[in-house]
């Protein structure tokens, strides 16, 4: 087949280097995000040049010319792999034998663009992914393949994607299109009434509250790190907190939000049920650096108070 791949990322330059490995078909092309003034091209447009596959960058594929130079191309099928802009559905339509996504959740569980947070700060002890084929809706399209993966009690967002959705996606995405290229690849419909959806996974929407329970900020926490950070203030200025972990530190009489313990390597802070320890943090305007090294600089002391 004749295929053309947009993406963008170390997981569209895995997909692309993946499918020219097997050699089974040709890549006629790769629709990258355009590199903007001051910073790194993008992984996969590095790796398509590096393949000599033609890589073509629009701001907006929406606009007209973006669309003659896909159709110019005649694809069999468009694989995306992790797309972020919107595709007009002349794109995804054109290709003979259709377009195909990956989506990080198992849908239509999950369906927006922050799909691996959400689970994780929900407490859900599984995920996955799905490769769909996209419709006019978000997330809607009829289902090809999905693969299960379990969240464990203290995986974080990176973790879960960089040690199971990304290797596993890729080796779904090649299993996809074979089946695609052999005729055999389903579309089955999604099940509306079980359909969850999430906007962006937003600073502002994981503010921790030290009085909730110690599950809902632990997961809060894990499901943030490390985008967009989870977050909570001293004296005012903003802190996002990483690397969480339970602490067997009882309550013993603190508020909600007291720091109990500071060490050289975390600090410990109780929640309405139990206290969670923080490993790294990043101050506004700062890096992420280790708890300890931050409560050294700002001064903290046991007994101070988070969220103030």
């Amino acid at each position: 087949m004749k295929i053309a791949i947009i993406g963008q990322s170390a997981f569209g330059k895995s997909v692309l280097e993946a499918l020219t490995e097997k050699g089974e078909d040709e890549i006629v092309g790769v629709f990258a995000p355009p590199t903007k003034e001051g910073r790194s091209t993008d992984p996969i447009s590095d790796a398509a040049n590096e393949l000599n596959v033609p890589v073509f960058e629009f701001s907006r594929l929406r606009d007209q010319e973006a669309v003659d130079q896909f159709e110019s191309l005649n694809p069999d099928l468009c694989a995306m792999a992790f797309v972020t802009d919107i595709v007009p559905m002349s794109m995804i339509n054109f290709p003979s034998m259709g377009t195909i996504q990956y989506h990080p959740s198992l849908l239509p569980l999950h369906r927006g663009p922050s799909s691996i947070n959400w689970p994780i700060i929900n407490g859900e002890t599984e995920t996955g992914l799905t490769i769909f084929w996209p419709d006019e809706g978000l997330d809607t399209g009829p289902v090809l393949m999905q693969k299960n993966v379990t969240i464990a009690p203290e995986a974080t967002l990176g973790s879960v994607y960089f040690n199971k959705l990304y290797p596993l996606g890729v080796e779904a995405m090649i299993e996809s299109v074979d089946l695609v290229r052999n005729g055999t690849a389903p579309k089955i419909v999604q099940d509306e009434s079980k359909a969850t959806y999430e906007s962006w996974c937003k600073a502002s929407d994981v503010v921790v509250d030290w009085n909730a329970d110690l599950a809902t900020v632990f997961n809060m926490i894990r499901g943030a790190d490390p985008q967009p950070g989870a977050n909570t203030t001293f004296n005012g200025t903003k802190l996002s907190l990483y690397d969480a972990s339970h602490s067997s530190y009882g309550l013993e009489g603190h508020p909600a939000g007291a720091v109990v313990e500071i060490g050289s390597d975390k600090i410990v802070v109780t929640t309405s049920s139990g206290s969670v320890a923080i490993g790294r943090v990043r101050a506004a305007g700062g890096k992420k650096i280790s708890a300890g090294e931050w409560a050294e600089s700002a001064g903290l002391k046991v007994g101070d108070k988070l969220g103030t």
